[in-house]
């Protein structure tokens, strides 16, 4: 693939409204998830989150500890525009890559699928190094092959297993039954804890 993923390719797609992902909304399965969370002192990430109405939602049910890194300062001034009280120092302009803070979730919501493939198994490190003890990655991959030769990017079940079990074990990782509409069928929720 010789497309370069890098943040000129990123902040075009935003200011072109080039984002055929974004669902405009909180995805269904993420909202069921953050709705049973108790402890609002949680420090989550959201990486490559994008306009990240998951960040919107947490946010306003309180959950104060909440950041967003992505590569797009168009993406991030939506979430701004959107929150206006939403932390400027929760707002990361920033390679997830080259994070050194720590977490005790990470919601995936269509980051995974952005980062060149060749990238997976980094991904899967570096997740594992910016989680506290026992923290968890939850949410949504996709469950079907997709493009080549852009963005997203998809695979399968046996793959991603064999990818994140090495640093996580793998506590969910199922056909999602309540994705939005569009994505019914194509989405695998998971919940996979540090190791």
């Amino acid at each position: 693939m010789d497309l370069e993923l890098n943040d000129a390719y990123w902040d075009n797609r935003y200011i072109n409204n080039n984002i055929g992902w974004d669902l405009g909304s909180i995805s269904p399965p993420i909202k069921a998830y953050i709705d049973q969370l108790e402890d609002k002192s949680l420090k989550i990430l959201i990486p490559g989150g994008g306009n990240s109405y998951e960040a919107e939602y947490l946010f306003k049910k309180g959950f104060k500890n909440v950041y967003v890194v992505d590569v797009s300062k168009t993406a991030l001034q939506n979430i701004k525009n959107r929150v206006p009280s939403f932390p400027n120092s929760n707002l990361i302009l920033k390679d997830f890559f080259k994070l050194k803070e720590t977490f005790d979730l990470v919601i995936e919501q269509t980051f995974f699928c952005a980062i060149n493939p060749n990238l997976r198994e980094n991904y899967v490190k570096k997740m594992h190094q910016i989680l506290n003890p026992s923290g968890k990655i939850v949410g949504l991959l996709f469950n079907l092959p997709l493009n080549d030769d852009q963005p997203p990017f998809g695979g399968n079940k046996k793959a991603y297993i064999d990818l994140f079990e090495t640093h996580f074990n793998i506590e969910i990782m199922e056909n999602c039954y309540n994705s939005e509409a569009s994505r019914k069928g194509k989405e695998l929720f998971i919940k996979l804890i540090k190791k």
